[in-house]
């Protein structure tokens, strides 16, 4: 899934960089320039949650997206914190997601 996504956000004109699990992201947000994060929240190792958590560390006011298949995950009091984030439930359409990015960036 995230090959297939970080093709087709390219594709539409955006610049992705994709990474396997959220400890591998660390390095690239800590030395990149990031507009938005856009993480599934159930990973192994490092939940998005957290690793939304340490971006905001790293990037404050970073916009998220957060990405579930358990619909339960999506009403998490920790992801409540976040009241900029978005959680889109899995299955989506490729064209929310893309809406999504698009306004949450607009907005930054």
């Amino acid at each position: 899934m995230r090959a297939f996504l970080t093709r087709s956000l390219t594709r539409v004109g955006h610049e992705v960089c994709s990474v396997r699990d959220g400890f591998e992201a660390l390095p690239h947000i800590a030395g990149g320039d990031f507009d938005l994060l856009v993480t599934d929240i159930v990973m192994p190792g490092m939940d998005g949650l957290e690793l939304a958590r340490r971006t905001s560390l790293e990037i404050p006011g970073m916009k998220v997206i957060f990405i579930t298949g358990f619909a339960a995950v999506s009403l998490n009091s920790h992801a409540s914190r976040r009241s900029d984030a978005k959680v889109l439930s899995k299955p989506f359409h490729l064209r929310t997601l893309v809406d999504e990015i698009d306004r949450v960036l607009e907005v930054a």
